[in-house]
Order: structure tokens, then C-alpha cells, then sequence
């Protein structure tokens, strides 16, 4: 099974000129002990179930900039973007650019997103959700467009929601046929029928029963328009908090393991790890002892 790594706060010791500094340490160590991936959130504000608003959180699309400086590996990605954030040719771009100067290591993850919050704080316009589906279709429309051939299909897109009058990109991507394109979320009627049409990647929560049903129904979603199931790669996000010794609501490495390989049995190849501790001096050797029994986990 593959593993991930989501770093999805900030709040660490030394205050904001640590963050830097410990960023790096955190991706350079994970990078060296094997992780398969990297990813960060594509919020402003911390979210709810890891902290306050007014937590420190930093804008993804930058932060995976500075992360591909300090790895040679592990692909980078949003776990996941937001899609009213951007407009479409943005995204493209982004993802291209972190692509071109990775080496060829990014994923564009994105959603429909959810967070009215800080979108009303910052001042986001947030459509209605069956809008932001659909622009979040037309979005991955234009985004196969931008990646065909050397520079792009160069034609022009009109949908309902947005329009370009030239899908040309220069540089075009290192990664091909595209950077991998994750969807995130688990909604069954849209979510997942869009990742059977446009994705390479999907992202669902939950327990073993849970991601298991989500698959069986992107498999169905996938019968209905003709894709190979297995062409998409399954993916869930976990979190855990790590210790030598575990107890007090800590994992050991092995326990954390073993608590991840029914998720393999679920139908799960990739495993993203939010390791809420992971700042911790020490925890970086726990993680790596994690990567290695996780790559060590059967995937079907």
C-alpha cells in the first residue's frame, strides 16, 4: 500500500519564523524515509475537529512550492483544492508549474469544497453547490484540454459557467498523459460519477465499510461510462498521533498499521496520513517505521 502524508496544521513551537524551518524538516524527513506523497489542505482558516480558526494556516499552492525545494521524491498535491477558490485556467497553470518545477511529482486535488465560513470571512464568492459541480466539471474539462498534446488542444471552451477562448499551455507538464487529478469527497451521485469520467484518483473518509462502499459504487460509476475501475487509484485519509509506546490516545507505529490494513482489505491502495503530532522531535523515526509496515500491506 502506498503512503501519504497530509500536513494539516501549523501551530508549532517557535511561533510563525518556525514554521518555515520546521516545514522543512518535516517533508525532507518524510521524503527520506520513503512517503509516496505529500499534501497539505487548501484552506485559510484551520478547520473544525483540528483547531481555531485563528490557528496558523498557510496558502496551499505556495506552501507546496516550497515543499518541492525541499524534497526529490514524494509527489505534492491539495488534499484538496477548493474550486471556487480559483478560476480554471489557475488551476491548470498551478498544477503545471508545481509539476514542471518538481520534476514532474504534482497532483491537482480538488473539490467542491464546503467551507462557507472562511470563504464569507475572506470574502470568497461561494455558489450554490450544485453550481460549484458544476463548476468543478467544467474545471476538469478545460484541465484535460490544457494537458492534451505538447502545448494544450488551443481551442476554445464554453460552458455555463465558464469560458475560455484559447486552452493553450506553455510549458506543458512533465507528468503524462497529465498531472494525476484527484477528487475528493464521497457524495455518490456527483462526486464519484466525476471521478469516473475526469479523475485519476479518488479520496473518501471513513472506516473500513464505509470506503468500501464508496468504491463499489465509483466501480459501478465507472461501468455506466465505460472507464476501467482500475485505472483510478483508491485513496482514503486517516489521521493518527504517534508515540514509542502509545496510550493516551497515541498509536504505536504497529498499532497504527494494523488499524490501516483493513482499509487495504476495503479496497484502498494509498493511505494519507495526517500525523497530528508530527512536529514532535522523534516522531519523524515513528513515521518512517509507519511507511515501512504500510508498504508492507497488501493492496488487491
Amino acid at each position: 500500500m502506498k503512503i501519504g502524508l497530509q500536513i494539516n496544521r501549523f501551530n508549532w513551537p517557535g511561533g510563525t519564523p518556525a514554521i518555515g524551518p520546521t516545514l522543512a524538516r518535516i517533508v525532507r524527513s518524510a521524503d527520506d524515509a520513503g512517503f509516496d506523497s505529500l499534501w497539505v489542505m487548501d484552506h485559510f482558516f484551520q478547520i473544525r475537529g483540528i483547531g481555531p480558526a485563528e490557528d496558523p494556516m498557510l496558502e496551499g499552492w505556495t506552501t507546496l512550492g516550497f515543499m518541492a525545494a525541499n524534497t526529490s521524491h514524494a509527489r505534492l498535491g491539495l488534499m484538496v483544492g477548493g474550486i471556487h477558490y480559483r478560476l480554471p485556467g489557475l488551476w491548470v497553470k498551478a498544477a503545471t508549474t508545481l509539476d514542471v518545477l518538481s520534476g514532474g511529482r504534482a497532483w491537482l486535488g480538488i473539490g467542491a469544497a464546503w467551507n462557507q465560513e472562511e470563504s464569507d470571512a475572506l470574502g470568497f464568492p461561494m455558489p450554490p453547490l450544485g453550481t460549484r459541480f458544476e463548476m468543478l466539471e467544467e474545471t476538469l474539462r478545460i484541465a484535460h484540454g490544457m494537458w492534451s498534446g505538447d502545448r494544450g488542444t488551443q481551442e476554445s471552451f464554453s460552458g455555463s459557467q465558464f469560458t475560455a477562448g484559447r486552452l493553450l499551455n506553455s510549458p506543458q507538464s512533465i507528468s503524462r498523459p497529465r498531472p494525476p487529478i484527484m477528487i475528493g469527497g464521497g457524495g455518490e451521485k456527483k462526486t464519484l460519477r466525476l471521478v469516473a469520467q475526469y479523475a485519476d484518483a479518488t479520496n473518501v473518509f471513513g472506516a473500513p465499510e464505509m470506503i468500501a462502499r464508496k468504491y463499489a459504487i465509483l466501480r459501478e460509476h465507472c461501468e455506466a461510462v465505460g472507464r476501467p475501475y482500475a485505472e483510478i487509484e483508491r485513496s482514503t485519509l486517516q489521521n493518527t498521533r504517534l508515540s514509542a509506546s502509545g496510550g493516551d490516545g497515541m498509536e504505536t507505529p504497529d498499532a497504527a498499521a494494523a488499524r490501516f490494513a483493513p482499509l487495504a482489505d476495503a479496497g484502498a491502495q494509498h493511505v494519507i496520513v495526517g500525523i497530528q503530532n508530527i512536529e514532535t522531535p522523534g516522531v519523524d523515526v515513528l513515521a518512517a517505521r509507519l511507511a515501512e509496515l504500510v508498504h508492507a500491506i497488501p493492496t488487491s
